[in-house]
């Protein structure tokens, strides 16, 4: 298997899988001297950890990082900080119960990764997917939070969930504060009751559900992103593509502005104390691939899981006929974890941009 590495200057390369006995990421490209400790990693950790609420997986795994490199301290330092070198960053898998997978080890999964990772490498691991599974994403977690580092104080990210199934939001009731104080990052109070009730109908009939997530950075200077082919837009579509269930990605209006006009789609500007003043924001605050210093934004589709109680119609490995269901402990909405996800890869695409972005202009 090849590509398991994305980013440029700052470099992250994810390893390990769901059953194996542990999983992590080496972070190459990181400036020295930044403030860097495990319990700074460990918040981001807590926020997509699994078993926290009834509406995801039940399996226990304390997701507990330890730094195994590129972070130095002494009493000249402050505490500890990163060197300037890889760091690399392990987290153990505690909870694994590979026997709960013994009914697919034939069977593939519709939807799922199985039969294309048969298909590509004649070897697969069912133990709760392997390296298909989204229990990888942890790493990338852990990665974006040495981004934060790399991006500083001035830089805003965070991230909601906007729909789940056919349920969206009203967007003029938004309250970033509520997405900290409700199990699904919901920005919207009222859609909880509502979300809460069809999860709850939806486990129960052994299936699942999508969503979309959305992710916001603020505080990103205008300049970032690389044309023709570093744009910065194309290169966070292809790391949200990369999350597992993604299945589509839109920056700021997305497919919505192809019903715009001309005129109703232009970011108008005027001028303000600090250059342009724009009216609007329907680019996603990219422009020709490169911010304008507006608000970042970026949404992602999340399919429904293919891990559902559901009896399901496939084929064997051999090419028998069957029916698969996959019993075990699962994601009823495996978007509502992916809110933490989306924002370490923002994390770590904007990280990169910035170094680039240095690189070339010395800013």
């Amino acid at each position: 298997m090849s590509h398991n590495t994305f980013g440029h200057l700052f470099r992250v390369t994810t390893w390990g899988e769901s059953h194996g006995p542990a999983l992590g990421c080496v972070v190459d490209g990181c400036p020295p001297n930044l403030p860097l400790d495990e319990a700074f990693i460990q918040q981001f950790l807590d926020q997509r950890r699994p078993g926290t609420s009834r509406f995801v997986t039940q399996r226990k795994e304390p997701d507990a990082v330890k730094i195994l490199s590129g972070v130095f301290e002494d009493d000249r330092t402050g505490g500890p900080v990163t060197t300037g070198t890889p760091i690399s960053l392990m987290i153990e898998n505690t909870d694994q119960r590979s026997k709960d997978y013994s009914e697919i080890r034939d069977r593939y999964r519709p939807g799922h990764a199985d039969y294309s990772y048969d298909q590509k490498y004649g070897v697969r691991d069912y133990r709760g997917g392997g390296r298909s599974s989204a229990r990888e994403t942890a790493a990338r977690v852990a990665a974006g939070a040495v981004a934060r580092r790399v991006l500083g104080k001035d830089v805003l990210l965070r991230g909601a969930v906007v729909q789940i199934g056919p349920h969206a939001i009203d967007r003029s009731r938004w309250n970033w504060d509520t997405t900290q104080s409700d199990p699904f990052w919901c920005p919207d109070p009222d859609m909880v009751p509502v979300w809460e009730s069809f999860l709850d109908e939806t486990r129960k009939a052994g299936s699942s559900a999508g969503a979309i997530v959305e992710v916001e950075a603020t505080g990103i200077p205008a300049g970032w992103g690389a044309p023709i082919y570093g744009k910065l837009d194309s290169e966070l579509a292809s790391a949200m593509m990369s999350i597992n269930a993604a299945k589509g990605v839109e920056i700021g209006d997305g497919f919505a502005a192809a019903t715009l006009s001309g005129e109703e789609n232009a970011d108008q500007m005027r001028a303000g104390d600090n250059g342009a003043q724009f009216l609007s924001n329907h680019n996603g605050g990219i422009a020709g691939g490169i911010s304008t210093g507006q608000p970042v934004v970026v949404r992602i589709a999340i399919k429904p899981t293919s891990s559902i109680l559901t009896p399901v119609q496939s084929v064997t490995r051999d090419g028998e006929e069957v029916d698969v269901r996959t019993i075990g402990r699962h994601d009823p909405c495996v978007g509502i974890r992916a809110v933490p996800v989306a924002e370490a890869m923002l994390a770590c695409v904007l990280a990169d941009a910035k170094l680039r972005h240095r690189g070339q202009t010395g800013r």
